[in-house]
């Protein structure tokens, strides 16, 4: 292999995995500083579908995750602390909060990075109080996450070169293969943040067109319920539903994109023409998942009433025969 083409590949992966490990402790520190407020909260303001969307928004903008919100919804349902109609509008918002990501990685942040990173250190190392290190390493791996997408950039920069690259590259406009090409990274790398930072730093490259990005993105939608949907393995009919909900309504919409992707990406250049094809990607992401909410959000109530018609809760009776009766404690003699 070609010293320069490995060379690619190793920068490539590297800031692969620096993302992907900074996303991972990104979330799990923004869960331990507000984890707990984050459950309060999914239970007290989700009692109207208008107020479920808006704190499933907020809340994934702060964890910086839809999987971890829709995963923490599934684990509440599951517990009882959650209707499972209340889940749904908590489903969309999770999908808008999403957005917002991809908004932010279309800024060249990288080489910032170390504004966040440096003063996450000295609280990781120097703090004395663990919520000091924990909100320390959530600025740390925020810095991370921009530098790791610059490194993937800078990867990608030297490709411009490889006419095979280019030709590949260009196949992805088919809509159906280049939402496959994301439905399937996103299932290998369990990211759809990953796979849509990647589409955003090819494009801003030069390297991705487009149409090109937005079928990606559409697969990197279907990807992203894998996740979930193994959250829900053993946790009761309430929470299979509402991973069923989301699969639904992911699977609706990329329909939906795939058939109209040509007006959707006509309407995405009138919008947002201009823009560079990065910002564009970015612009197209928050323009479909915001549409996909305002045709499924007055169709709550179907949905509720279709899911609970073809996984019906067990009836009281049917539980109390399932449960085994008590041993009565016997007097000794």
């Amino acid at each position: 292999m070609n010293s320069s083409v490995l060379a690619i590949i190793l920068l490539g992966l590297s800031g692969l995995v620096l993302f992907l490990y900074a996303v991972s402790r990104l979330s799990l520190a923004l869960r331990q500083v507000a984890g707990e407020r984050m459950k309060s909260i999914l239970d007290r303001f989700t009692k109207t579908v208008p107020m479920a969307i808006l704190t499933g928004t907020v809340v994934t903008a702060l964890l910086d995750s839809s999987s971890v919100v829709i995963i923490l919804a599934i684990a509440l349902v599951s517990a009882g602390a959650l209707p499972f109609r209340n889940s749904l509008g908590v489903v969309l918002g999770a999908n808008i909060g999403t957005t917002i990501s991809s908004q932010l990685f279309a800024f060249d942040l990288g080489q910032y990075a170390v504004v966040a990173m440096l003063p996450g250190l000295l609280l990781l190392t120097w703090s004395k109080k663990r919520r000091g290190r924990t909100i320390g390493r959530a600025l740390f791996c925020f810095g991370l996450l921009f530098f790791s997408l610059f490194l993937m950039g800078e990867a990608a920069a030297p490709l411009k070169e490889y006419r095979g690259v280019q030709a590949w590259l260009l196949k992805l406009e088919n809509p159906v293969r280049g939402a496959g090409a994301g439905a399937l990274l996103t299932l290998v790398i369990q990211s759809s943040s990953a796979t849509l930072g990647m589409v955003i730093k090819l494009a801003a490259k030069g390297l991705l067109t487009l149409p090109a990005g937005i079928a990606v993105m559409l697969g990197a939608e279907l990807g992203t319920c894998s996740d979930t949907l193994l959250a829900t393995i053993g946790r009761g009919r309430a929470a299979l539903k509402t991973g069923l909900f989301h699969l639904a309504f992911n699977a609706i919409c990329i329909t939906l994109g795939l058939l109209l992707i040509g007006p959707f990406t006509a309407l995405v250049l009138r919008l947002a023409g201009h823009a560079d094809v990065a910002r564009q990607i970015a612009h197209a992401h928050v323009l479909f998942n915001v549409s996909g909410v305002l045709l499924f959000a007055p169709l709550l109530p179907l949905c509720q009433r279709l899911l609970d018609a073809w996984l019906p809760e067990p009836e009281p009776a049917a539980k109390a025969a399932a449960t085994p009766p008590k041993p009565q404690p016997t007097l000794a003699a």
